[in-house]
């Protein structure tokens, strides 16, 4: 190879070596390449939520599913005949039962939440056992509006149901007092009309009896459940009491409570619904829409989620490598040092571990904690290894400090999710007008001659 050939190659080389523009494409395809990493960080995230979300499920199925209580719910069955003609006048009579249900005036619910906490391996899964304590009335069943014929009603078969999504929990034996007389519950209801799953029992209905006008009844009933507790208004007036030691609970559905205590000691919750306030009547036939899509109550939740805390931070994993990479060019920019592509690698694959520490920690130790050591372990690590690239202890010092403000800045945002997005734009704007200051004088096309 000539003099003159090799002179080129040599140019050439610096010129790459210290072209603005080389370096900006190098570390966007550095940047891209470390987005690998990064998804498969949040992958780790979901696969470990999936995994407390199995055991949950796990000690769940064993002591009590999420609740829903619904009832009680009056039923008395018809029968409808029906003509079914076979040609010349000849016809066969063809019964068919139906049903009428009838739903409370008043409905009373009170009750008392236990909670506890359960174990599976790591992961921590609240469970509670519930004492609830239902009374009521209701008015005689009425046939008129339908123009039914007495004498076609089946009072004798009349029944109470009382739904309940997880039937396995229940404690201990469940009987209705109804009208002074007591009447024990049977699993299974004969029609899921209304209750699709649940208890009920046959109770005695006498039209001719004057003291059934207004029917009182009462109940208690004991059962084990985890995470949730709902009711279903079905009373034409409806009052809820609830009160709980937790202290960390969320109360949701078509409701939410018309009065609620939320202090150190636990929580009490109150609501009062009436028939106006929900789209299905008090007395119907058959099926009717709307019943489950009306109910209310409260979650139970863990005070802290580390698993969505850690994928919020990893969301903005980067955004946080990308202003590192940034710093980094700007130092090498403005103070002449020479950073190799395979250095950016690892200071990128360093902010990359910060995460997995962060997910493995947190499994163990309060978030908080788990991201200062996480933060800290990075963040030394990386002044260490830059020391010696900058070999400039002001340099240094201003990088760790630079790497500190990031980590603060991601924590704040992680913690205050109702203004995350606020305080992001705000944070990348003065990191963007910072850049801009900084920058204002640079020559970008004379750069490669000052670095020469």
């Amino acid at each position: 190879m000539s003099d003159k050939q090799t002179s080129f190659f040599e140019r050439a080389n610096e010129w790459i070596k210290n072209s603005v523009t080389i370096r900006l494409i190098t570390i966007s395809v550095l940047l891209m390449l470390l987005l690998i990493p990064v998804g498969m960080v949040k992958d780790l995230i979901r696969e470990r939520e999936r995994r407390q979300d199995s055991a949950i499920r796990e000690v769940s199925n064993k002591w009590g599913t999420e609740q829903t209580i619904k009832g009680l719910v009056l039923t008395v069955p018809y029968n409808i005949y029906t003509k079914v003609y076979e040609g010349d006048d000849k016809y066969k009579v063809v019964t068919t039962r139906s049903y009428a249900h009838f739903l409370p005036e008043q409905l009373n619910v009170k009750g008392n939440i236990s909670p506890n906490i359960r174990y599976r391996g790591i992961y921590e899964v609240v469970v509670y056992s519930a004492n609830i304590d239902l009374k009521g009335a209701f008015n005689f069943p009425d046939f008129e509006e339908w123009k039914i014929d007495p004498e076609n009603i089946l009072w004798e078969d009349a029944f109470v149901s009382l739904g309940l999504t997880d039937l396995r929990s229940i404690q201990q034996d469940v009987a209705v007092k109804w009208n002074g007389k007591n009447y024990a519950f049977n699993p299974g209801v004969p029609v899921t009309d209304v209750v699709a799953k649940g208890i009920s029992t046959r109770i005695q209905i006498d039209p001719e009896d004057e003291s059934q006008k207004n029917i009182d009844f009462s109940l208690s009933l004991i059962f084990n459940g985890s995470s949730s507790l709902s009711f279903i208004p079905l009373g034409k007036t409806t009052n809820v009491d609830i009160a709980s030691e937790w202290k960390d609970p969320s109360f949701n559905g078509a409701f939410l409570p018309d009065a609620r205590e939320i202090n150190a000691t636990g929580f009490t919750a109150n609501w009062e619904v009436l028939h106006l306030n929900r789209p299905y009547p008090q007395s119907f036939r058959g099926a009717t829409q709307g019943i489950n899509q009306s109910s209310f109550g409260v979650n139970l939740l863990m005070p802290v989620d580390s698993y969505q805390k850690s994928m919020r931070s990893a969301k903005y994993a980067s955004m946080f490598i990308a202003l590192t990479f940034l710093i980094f060019f700007f130092v090498q920019i403005l103070n002449e040092v020479r950073i190799h592509p395979l250095q950016y690698i690892i200071v990128g694959l360093a902010l990359s571990i910060f995460y997995t520490l962060l997910i493995a920690l947190s499994e163990h130790i309060p978030f908080k904690w788990s991201y200062l050591i996480s933060s800290t372990a990075i963040v030394g690590m990386i002044v260490l290894y830059v020391k010696n690239i900058f070999k400039n202890q002001k340099l240094t010092r201003m990088m760790g400090l630079m790497l500190i403000i990031l980590y603060l800045f991601i924590y704040t945002i992680i913690q205050s999710q109702d203004y995350a997005l606020l305080m992001g734009s705000i944070g990348l704007f003065i990191v963007l007008a910072t850049v801009m200051y900084l920058t204002r004088n640079i020559d970008w096309y004379r750069t490669h001659e000052k670095n020469n």
